[in-house]
């Protein structure tokens, strides 16, 4: 196959199949350049908030986006605070805010950065298709706790509230101490619906996103631990422009209707003007 440039007067005439071979390798080119990559340390509370909100940021900003998961306290080994001592790397960490103080205070995270993102509550779940008892008063809860063959927690924030503090401190506990499980490296109400525990209790937003499962209700108010999600930067992030900019965008009105759409109150309203 032959083919020929014309001149007219200064001006080349280029076939129009050469043109678009060009723009297509030149296309292709460019969508083979490597994105810039952002790591990114979460927590099971704003999971599912961060699962939606990812993609979109990734397309608006050609940023990969690479999500590590894990508990924002506990002894897990997969747990944040144990990935960052075994030096994984994390440009934008992701958890409690009890947890991210604790982080800062170590030198994993960057204080200045850290920004409050959502809060969240505790909530039970049921095996789905299993009656949904009632837990909005103490009573009722209290109840509920003593007729239940079997009570699962998370090792994560909530779960540190409800063993350490709250349930110890129940009339009832001598009677339901020996049915508390604890549960690491996994959803509460994954197990919950698999029906080895017979009720569960975690972050609303945890339990949400789970089939299988079914969302009882918050705990009564006076029982209640409200949980602040809030993301930093990693001390050893080299991407700390990057960094700070996906967390001013998760932290923005633009963000807020999805985290709301999970189970979680963001700290940002969603008609605050920009």
């Amino acid at each position: 196959m032959s083919w020929t440039l014309k001149r007219t007067r200064t001006l080349w005439i280029v076939p129009a199949w050469l043109l678009m071979a060009v723009i297509l390798a030149a296309c292709a080119h460019s969508s083979a350049l490597p994105k810039l990559t952002l790591n990114v340390m979460t927590s099971g509370g704003f999971t599912a908030a961060y699962n939606q909100l990812a993609p979109n940021y990734s397309r608006e900003s050609h940023i990969n986006l690479v999500p590590t998961y894990g508990a924002s306290m506990g002894g897990a080994s997969d747990s944040i605070p144990a990935r960052l001592a075994r030096n994984e790397t994390a440009d934008v960490v992701i958890l409690a805010r009890n947890g991210i103080d604790d982080l800062a205070y170590k030198g994993f995270v960057d204080p200045a950065s850290i920004t409050d993102l959502a809060r969240s509550q505790i909530g039970m779940a049921v095996k789905s298709g299993a009656p949904v008892p009632d837990i909005s008063t103490r009573a009722a809860f209290l109840n509920v706790l003593l007729s239940a063959k079997s009570i699962g927690y998370s090792a994560s924030a909530s779960g540190t509230y409800l063993a350490n503090d709250l349930f110890p401190k129940l009339e009832i506990y001598p009677q339901i101490r020996s049915k508390l499980v604890r549960i690491e490296s996994e959803r509460v109400a994954a197990v919950v619906a698999r029906g080895d525990v017979e009720i569960g209790f975690q972050q609303v937003s945890e339990i949400l996103p789970i089939p299988g499962a079914s969302f009882a209700g918050k705990l009564p108010e006076e029982m209640q631990r409200t949980t602040t999600f809030s993301a930093g930067i990693g001390r050893m992030s080299t991407k700390k422009k990057e960094a700070a900019r996906l967390i001013a965008y998760l932290a923005s009105p633009q963000s807020a209707p999805t985290i709301s759409s999970t189970g979680l109150d963001p700290v940002v309203p969603s008609d605050q003007k920009r």
